[in-house]
């Protein structure tokens, strides 16, 4: 059966993050030079919205904004609309995350950055709802604002574009010293020491990330100093997510990030790189410490990459975090697919297995999340 809904420029596109933005009103046209030609030509700002396949909330994104037709109207409108896939195209990718986190400190996908003609960024984001809340300003709110502005008052957002393009080019230009402080590697601990979290372990108060790049700093740095404390942070911070809804107990592999200070709910997504760093830190914490669990974990791990990640030869980059609803086929929802009810348990395993099991992975009859503001977790267990 032909498919007869409406396309727009990224039909004839490879990527699967692209074709699937295809159908979208946006008209979205890949990277290219034609198409900055064509935003100088028109003499419009540029939309450009990166992500990639697996991403939830570029998913999200999509279907609130990029499937509405009042939004996809005032973006073909005002704006030259660019789709990236970061996996396709990471150089592109770099760049702007870069200015991104120049512009507000932090960064991630799906990517929203508004460029010059020339390609120059004067505004940036991450996910933006299509209407205002939790803190965050409405998508339409903001192309509305941007292309009044780009009317009224360009000036503003050209010297804005050349400000941060100006920074980007002096931290790139390479003059950095040749030699690293000999202090540099006792500043660091420090900084990373007063970023711990010492009630759960791992750095932050908020989203715990893996951070596989801080705790091989850290592992480096005992090996070299003998500083207890640094090593402590280390295997707290892998047992505490290794114990924890992260890591997947029963398929093996770490999620991406957990969205809780206590590692107990994950961003079910699987990344491939974040397999391979965490692989390593666990098998190196395990040389130091000769604690078997570390090497388990990652034996476990590698199990997983190569039974579910890999296929002709070649592996995937990510494993998606939405997945169909096993209790309603028609749904599908972030992590349906991980999640688990008491009766399944039960019914799988003898009365004292269950009970032994329930225990050990704190299953409970109405879920175990500590909480769940959009109920997405009611009567379901995060092992």
């Amino acid at each position: 059966m032909n498919d007869t809904r409406k396309t727009n420029h990224l039909i004839a596109e490879k990527s699967p993050y692209l074709l699937q933005h295809a159908h979208n009103p946006v008209d979205w046209r890949p990277w290219s030079e034609d198409t900055l030609a064509l935003a100088r030509e028109q003499d419009k700002p540029i939309f450009l919205s990166i992500g990639y396949s697996t991403c939830h909330w570029c998913h999200v994104m999509a279907h609130e904004s990029f499937e509405d037709a009042g939004i996809a109207a005032l973006l073909n409108r005002a704006f030259i609309p660019i789709k990236v896939d970061r996996e396709e195209r990471p150089d592109i990718d770099q760049i702007y995350m870069t200015a991104t986190q120049a512009m507000t400190g932090s960064g991630g996908w799906p990517l929203s950055v508004f460029l010059l003609p020339d390609g120059k960024p004067f505004f940036a984001g991450t996910y933006f709802p299509p209407l205002a809340r939790f803190g965050h300003p409405g998508f339409g709110d903001i192309l509305q604002t941007i292309a009044q502005v780009w009317t009224e008052d360009r000036t503003r957002l050209t010297e804005s574009g050349e400000k941060i393009t100006a920074y980007l080019r002096q931290t790139s230009s390479g003059n950095h010293p040749a030699t690293l402080a000999p202090e540099l590697p006792d500043k660091g601990f420090a900084a990373l020491a007063g970023m711990y979290d010492r009630s759960y372990a791992g750095f932050g108060s908020g989203n715990k990330f893996p951070q596989p790049v801080y705790l091989e700093f850290l592992l480096r740095y005992f090996q070299r100093t003998g500083n207890s404390e640094a090593l402590q942070m280390v295997v707290e911070s892998l047992a505490a997510m290794t114990a924890g809804g992260m890591y997947d107990h029963i398929g093996g592999g770490f999620h991406r990030y957990s969205v809780d200070r206590q590692w107990r709910v994950p961003h079910f997504e699987k990344m491939l790189y974040d397999q391979a760093q965490l692989i390593s830190i666990l098998l190196d914490t395990f040389l130091v410490t000769g604690n078997r669990h570390f090497a388990t974990v990652a034996r476990e791990t590698l199990d997983y990459t190569l039974r579910d990640m890999r296929k002709d030869g070649g592996f995937f980059s990510a494993e998606d975090a939405d997945s169909e609803n096993p209790y309603n086929p028609d749904e599908h929802g972030e992590g349906a697919f991980f999640l688990w009810q008491e009766t399944e348990v039960d019914s799988l395993l003898s009365p004292n297995e269950a009970a032994i099991f329930k225990t050990a992975y704190g299953v409970q009859p109405n879920g175990n999340a500590l909480s769940d503001p959009a109920q997405e977790f009611s009567g379901r267990n995060i092992l």
